[in-house]
């Protein structure tokens, strides 16, 4: 996942977990989902503040993969160290809502390896969507601070357990214990994402050897001999199969019968392809720093069939793809998504009325009007809908800041981020009304001063009541394309 690390592969499967974790929600049947077409891989891309961050991919066939947002970060994390690594995306069984769940690390961020190893982040960071592109403020959920002397959290996961109604949330955490500080992976189960129940180790390999991460995927009857297939960086990449998520799981094999050990790739995530029962295991080549390669099968549970696609049949778009998480899409989706992140997704600016060489932008997070604005995704924003009333209302969000909004407070603006509050959705939320100066441009009436507009004031926005024909002039925008 993060770094080289020396790793054997012996499964010890703890029972702990099964007796600790077989006692909350009853089962329910997933329901039926519209035919998936299209595939979206959710990744980072590297280090740096802007490197890990969330970024989208599409693909039609799931080897060629397109860069949505012009390649750039569809979600930012201001919690926690305010970077984000490995996200998981997951969808409810029957299709209502959504979560990224994803491990809170920034290297280079004021964090180095030796920090994050020993003392990082105990918690993951969690959104909440409904509808894939509209998502909550995200949240930090503690999943290691219960583990005795828990020192991070890798690497989350997750997947819904029909045998239990509930997700199964699994990562990775450096821990003592039994004579040994390495990485395990622990498990809890969860129905919301935001409480947990106590984690309980899931797997651990023998002696003094890590397990970084690892995946599952659940395999139709008919194919291979178990219902799932785990694929784990552990100094190979080991493939397991069992009946149960939280049973016995029987080491099947590895892949360095085709080359690839844990020394050259980690990051494990499946996708099966639409419709047929093929698969493509994508590994992240983190010691070359290329990005994922995909590795295909028609069985999971038989390493010895895994192929390395010939070179020129795979084509992993611009920018380098990095531990994520792949979704099937349904049509549906796919033009929810398209239509906020594709090459056609609008991207506005809004123009001053009566300095119409001047844009609305932010700069170090304070927000004015400035002509030839560089880089020009600092004047580019998203009018959503509305965070305090999505009926008539927009919330204006930037392009290049994702999830951080104009908001007023005392009456000026700035650009934040969504901190989920109550006030926060209020002083970010505004009707677009015919503009106060020219019916044909927009105003945008405060939500929570419903007296005051958006206006600017010596080039720098306030809200403030519109009273003469300057203020209406100041007061007045052009949504530009």
């Amino acid at each position: 996942m993060f770094r080289r690390v020396r790793r054997t592969g012996t499964l010890v499967a703890l029972a702990g977990l099964m007796i600790t974790l077989l006692s909350v929600a009853a089962p329910r049947p997933a329901a039926a989902l519209d035919p998936f077409t299209g595939y979206l891989m959710l990744h980072f891309i590297g280090e740096g503040a802007t490197g890990q961050q969330l970024y989208l991919s599409h693909s039609t066939d799931g080897l060629t993969w397109t860069d949505l947002n012009a390649g750039g970060m569809v979600l930012r994390s201001p919690i926690g160290t305010k970077g984000v690594r490995d996200p998981a995306l997951v969808r409810s069984p029957d299709g209502s809502r959504y979560w990224i769940i994803a491990t809170d690390l920034c290297i280079g961020c004021g964090q180095d390896w030796n920090t994050a190893i020993n003392n990082g982040s105990r918690s993951l960071v969690v959104w909440e969507s409904t509808d894939l592109v509209n998502w909550s403020a995200p949240w930090l959920l503690n999943v290691a601070g219960a583990i005795p002397d828990g020192r991070n959290a890798w690497a989350p996961e997750a997947i819904w357990n029909p045998d239990t109604g509930d997700y199964v949330l699994y990562w990775a955490t450096n821990v003592p214990r039994n004579g040994a500080t390495k990485h395990r992976i622990y498990a809890a189960r969860t129905t919301n994402f935001r409480t947990i129940t106590t984690p309980q180790p899931y797997i651990e390999r023998p002696g003094s050897q890590e397990i970084i991460d690892t995946q599952i995927v659940q395999v139709p009857a008919g194919t291979g001999n178990y219902r799932y297939v785990r694929a784990s960086g552990d100094g190979q990449i080991t493939i397991e199969g069992s009946n149960a998520i939280l049973g016995t799981w029987t080491t099947l094999g590895n892949l360095s019968g085709i080359g690839l050990t844990g020394a050259q790739v980690e990051g494990p995530i499946w996708m099966k392809f639409n419709p047929r029962n093929e698969w493509a295991l994508y590994l992240d080549q983190y010691s070359s720093g290329r990005g994922y390669l995909p590795v295909l099968t028609t069985n999971p549970s038989a390493p010895g069939g895994y192929r390395i696609p010939a070179s020129g049949t795979y084509n992993m778009g611009g920018t380098r793809k990095r531990h994520g998480s792949i979704l099937n899409l349904t049509a549906a989706e796919t033009n929810r998504v398209f239509g906020r992140w594709g090459p056609s997704a609008p991207r506005p600016r809004l123009q001053s009325y009566n300095v119409p060489d001047r844009y609305v932008r932010h700069a170090n997070f304070d927000v004015r009007i400035d002509a030839n604005v560089n880089p020009a995704q600092d004047a580019q924003f998203r009018l959503v809908p509305g965070l305090a009333n999505s009926s008539g209302y927009v919330s204006i969000e930037s392009v290049n800041y994702p999830g951080y909004y104009l908001r007023h407070y005392g009456f000026d603006f700035s650009l934040a981020p969504n901190d989920g509050t109550t006030a926060f959705a209020a002083d970010a939320t505004f009707r677009q009304v015919a503009g106060l100066a020219d019916a044909g441009w927009s105003s945008f009436q405060s939500y929570n001063h419903p007296d005051r507009y958006i206006r600017h004031y010596d080039y720098l926005l306030r809200l403030d009541p519109i009273t003469d024909a300057v203020g209406r002039g100041d007061a007045t925008f052009r949504v530009a394309g």
